[in-house]
């Protein structure tokens, strides 16, 4: 006796099915890349993977917080190795990162599991369904740890990052070489061949054009930080405020735009391996070798 869906139920129906497939398969082909190439079996790419592992789920069975703090340690990451290369070694980069994995999945579990341990109530009488937990303290420390603390971390991280980049170009790069007072030789250490270099009495000074290697490197990570970072904001942040207004005020936002800012939410879980994989050409060709003959 109910009536048929209209063509907009059946095409938005379409849509977010389309959506939550395309989240799947796209971040389970990042996985499976990571996972078969060997040079991939390292930071950041163990970052990658468990962000890749936490969209699968939100695809699957919704893991939000999980998502998000991943997408913070991803950045994290890029600042310490922008800001400081020279101390952020393989190894201390390897530990942190793992550091920051067992950290984000153990967030996650605690703000998820919550609320089966009596911190609110997930199921309504009256609707005879579970619901998100309406209780105000659970609304502010879930919102909060899912969300604006890591909000916090990734505009500071993006701040520095770009107070960083500002300070490099307006101390854009002027080198020179102090006359000597007799003849020098100075050697570089290396187990390469050496390169020997002789100065005489004369000032040497030199203007390098371009950008060097690192400088490209680092001005191609800013950039990924700072569409990630953007995108995940817009994506979130409509959500987030709605889901920290409502046990507040007692507001009664209409179902239908709960939907359209949960989904929006969701929606980022299909961007993110888009744009740090859009970033890495090794991706673009490990994928390739999934689908054509090398």
């Amino acid at each position: 006796g109910r009536e048929p869906f209209s063509f907009f139920t059946v095409l938005i129906l379409t849509l977010l099915v389309l959506l939550t497939v395309a989240t799947f398969l796209w971040n389970l082909l990042v996985l499976a890349t990571i996972l078969r190439v060997k040079a991939f079996h390292r930071v950041p790419h163990n970052l990658v993977a468990s962000t890749a592992v936490s969209d699968v789920l939100v695809a699957a069975l919704v893991c939000c917080t999980a998502s998000i703090w991943n997408v913070t340690a991803i950045a994290l990451d890029r600042y310490w190795s922008i800001t400081r290369h020279l101390e952020y070694t393989l190894l201390t980069r390897r530990r942190i990162s793992n550091i920051m994995i067992a950290l984000t999945w153990l967030l996650s579990a605690a703000i998820s599991l919550a609320p089966l341990f009596g911190w609110g109530e997930t199921y309504s009488p009256e609707q005879e369904r579970c619901q998100v937990s309406q209780e105000p303290s659970y609304a502010i420390v879930s919102t909060g740890g899912a969300f604006y603390l890591p909000l916090c971390v990734v505009l500071f991280v993006y701040w520095k990052i770009y107070k960083a980049a500002k300070f490099r170009m307006g101390g854009h790069r002027r080198n020179a070489v102090v006359p000597l007072p007799k003849a020098a030789q100075v050697k570089e250490a290396s187990h390469e061949p050496q390169m020997v270099f002789t100065a005489h009495h004369a000032a040497i000074t030199f203007q390098t054009d371009g950008e060097t290697w690192r400088e490209q490197k680092e001005k191609k990570a800013a950039l990924m930080v700072g569409i990630l970072i953007g995108v995940f904001v817009l994506c979130w942040i409509p959500f987030f405020i709605t889901e920290l207004i409502s046990p507040l005020c007692s507001c009664n936002i209409p179902p239908i735009w709960k939907s359209i800012f949960l989904w929006l939410g969701y929606s980022n879980s299909f961007f993110n391996p888009l744009i740090y994989t859009a970033f890495n050409k090794n991706y673009n060709n490990a994928f390739k070798s999934f689908f054509v003959k090398q």
